[in-house]
């Protein structure tokens, strides 16, 4: 199992933009679904964005049109890309990998057996 680091958290104002990376110590490219997820103080984690191994992705409906997911497994990295940041946007984000799915991505956090260790995202108005 490969581990996967996050970075490029920190702290925006509102209107803001921040780029999250996640590299994974070995090759993803066989794995299938790459998701980004995040958990804001005294919430549940929810997804924010998937990603498959032919690119085809999906961003939750809170970050649509202004989050954007992409893989480049040469780097063996993700990306979440954040533009238009709100405060609730506010969380520590996750990355993580269903390394058991091979033809469909699956937004429930149980399908997802690699975690990242998370990145703090604060968003200030």
């Amino acid at each position: 199992q490969v581990l996967l680091i996050e970075s490029g958290g920190g702290s925006a104002q509102t209107g803001g933009s921040l780029r999250l990376s996640c590299a994974a110590s070995g090759s993803i490219a066989s794995t299938y679904c790459m998701a980004w997820f995040r958990q804001p103080p005294g919430k549940e984690r929810e997804q924010i964005a998937h990603i498959n191994r032919d690119g085809e992705s999906f961003v939750a409906g809170a970050a649509k049109g202004r989050f954007a997911i992409s893989r480049d497994s040469a780097k063996n990295t993700i990306y979440l890309q954040m533009n238009s940041l709100k405060p609730e946007d506010s969380a520590v984000y996750y990355c993580a990998a269903d390394e058991a799915s091979i033809v469909s991505c699956w937004s429930s956090l149980y399908t997802y057996n690699n975690w990242g260790q998370g990145t703090q995202v604060t968003v200030s108005s």
